[in-house]
């Protein structure tokens, strides 16, 4: 015997929460970090080898947040660029710590593509990069090849300058060059006195 569901019923199972879908799990950069490697703050700690063995689980980053993790590797791409053990600050060193950033951002807006917070941040990382590796090709181009290699960096140049022809444009640019003209007539006379002077002091020199 089949009992009719009622009207409030049926309704209520069209509001019914759907099932979520499982996401797939989003490979992350900072899967290439063993869980038994120390945390920044503790890898150079001399009586860290004589603690027991479930105080250095806690302390390892199998216990860690995403944020020792990125010290983690953020000083990782940092040691393959840097030119000496002291180098804090050079280019290269500030193009690792970037990279290690919008990284994280492009994982994090995988998982929730609508953070517009987040995306706009790393576009501010990602224009500040590109300043940075142009600014290496152009003075240091070994340096750049090898920053770029090391980081796993695919640098693409800049489109080039273009500009909206419109009529506007043309009438200013058009004024422009009248009124450079006119002042090059006007400045043609003192502009060959200068020349009758030079040449002048020339010949007095030669004599």
């Amino acid at each position: 015997f089949h009992q009719a569901c009622s009207p409030f019923i049926q309704t209520a199972r069209c509001y019914a929460r759907p099932v979520r879908r499982k996401r797939k799990d989003i490979p992350s950069h900072l899967d290439d970090l063993p869980p038994t490697m120390l945390k920044k703050d503790y890898a150079n700690v001399p009586i860290i080898n004589s603690v027991d063995d479930v105080v250095k689980r806690l302390l390892s980053l199998e216990m860690a947040s995403q944020k020792e993790k990125m010290k983690i590797k953020t000083q990782q791409l940092v040691e393959k660029v840097r030119r000496s053990p002291n180098d804090n600050g050079s280019f290269e060193v500030q193009v690792a710590m970037l990279t290690a950033k919008i990284r994280t951002y492009e994982e994090h807006l995988q998982r929730h593509p609508k953070d517009k917070n987040n995306r706009r941040r790393m576009l501010m990382d990602i224009d500040r990069r590109k300043k940075l590796l142009a600014y290496l090709r152009r003075v240091r181009y070994d340096t750049f090849e090898n920053t770029c290699k090391q980081l796993n960096i695919q640098y693409t140049l800049p489109p080039p300058y273009s500009r909206r022809i419109t009529k506007r444009w043309v009438v200013k640019k058009a004024f422009c060059l009248k009124v450079y003209q006119e002042v090059r007539k006007l400045k043609a006379p003192e502009r060959l006195k200068q020349r009758r002077e030079w040449q002048a002091r020339a010949r007095a020199a030669k004599e």
